[in-house]
């Protein structure tokens, strides 16, 4: 009878250590190379609205397919300044028509509560 609970427990601790690994890896679902891909396809798609323009319709496509797992890194405060700061940066987003949820943090940015 021991030895079953003992078995029980070890099964069960790798488990949880299992779903603590795998989860959240498939959760991202993203290789630093599809992160890399993404990143060149945003810098590329949106480079104007460094310079004070509108985004495209290729760059909020982008927006709209990038991975916050994968682009929130990137949020420094010298990208938020290079974009005309943290009002203008989430304007951008949600013009893309994503949702930008308040009290939320992104690289160095947080939103508005």
């Amino acid at each position: 009878m021991k030895g079953s609970s003992s078995s029980l427990i070890i099964m069960i601790q790798a488990v949880a250590l299992m779903i603590m690994v795998v989860v959240p890896a498939a959760v991202l679902g993203q290789t630093p190379s599809e992160c890399n891909d993404e990143k060149n396809k945003l810098e590329n798609g949106c480079r104007a609205v460094i310079f004070g323009r509108d985004p495209t319709a290729a760059c909020c496509q982008q927006v709209r397919a990038a991975h916050l797992s994968c682009v929130c890194p990137l949020v420094t405060p010298k990208l938020v300044a290079a974009i005309g700061g943290a009002q203008r940066a989430i304007r951008l987003v949600q013009g893309c028509g994503r949702t930008v949820p308040r009290n939320f943090k992104c690289g160095s940015l947080t939103t508005p509560a």
